[in-house]
């Protein structure tokens, strides 16, 4: 069971997350304000924070930095009433995760709870695992029941980050310069080419499709 952690001093905004949390199987932590949240940091195992961004005796900027600084990665959602562009973008600055903006849509928070945690799975064991597919980025391996195929550094590459953000469209100049590099002289007709050579190794898995977003680019759908 994943320990969430939150930090709010509106004890009825805490109490409405605490218990939408616990009500879709996570374990809560509760504190009312940054320096709470460090003591329970010396504690307990946080796998993620819900932090409010003013509150008295440390605010949400202070207190992520601080766990920055001090080297813990776990993912951090802001939110906050604070909705400027100079507010968002100093909490990215100091290492937050995600943002969210006052009143929030529970839902909404429940999905990107969900989508952090994901991610921080798959950084910290380096591999995806979609039903029965097992991805692992040390190996550049694919393994399916008695099916395992190591892919090129490029295709792997390709298809790690299509499927590590599922749904979500990746134009050709994006993957370009994350896979090949801003100075590389292919033009992005190569990830056409290696699009196609990852449908023809994995036409036979039902667990993920790569779709052309026509006049965009490419997105990962997974189906389990």
């Amino acid at each position: 069971m994943f320990n969430i952690l939150i930090v709010e001093d509106d004890k009825n905004i805490r109490k409405l997350m605490q218990t939408v949390l616990r009500q879709n199987g996570y374990h809560t932590l509760c504190a009312s304000d940054g320096k709470e949240a460090l003591d329970l940091f010396d504690k307990e195992h946080i796998d993620l924070m819900i932090c409010d961004i003013m509150m008295p005796n440390m605010d949400g900027y202070e207190l992520t930095e601080s766990l920055r600084s001090a080297d813990y990665t776990l993912p951090v959602l802001m939110v906050t009433a604070k909705s400027s562009f100079t507010d968002k973008q100093k909490g990215f600055l100091v290492g937050t995760d995600d943002y969210m903006v006052k009143p929030i849509d529970v839902n909404e928070m429940l999905l990107r709870v969900k989508a952090l945690l994901r991610r921080s799975k798959i950084v910290s064991e380096r591999r995806l695992e979609i039903g029965e597919v097992i991805i692992n980025y040390d190996s550049f391996s694919v393994t399916r029941e008695n099916d395992n195929q190591t892919l090129p550094q490029k295709e792997f590459y390709l298809l790690y980050k299509l499927l590590s953000y599922p749904d979500i469209i990746f134009t050709r100049l994006q993957l370009m310069d994350e896979i090949w590099g801003m100075d590389s002289e292919s033009d992005d007709r190569t990830v056409d080419v290696h699009i196609k050579r990852l449908r023809e190794r994995f036409n036979n898995y039902p667990e993920f499709e790569i779709i052309t977003v026509r006049g965009v680019g490419y997105k990962g759908v997974t189906k389990i």
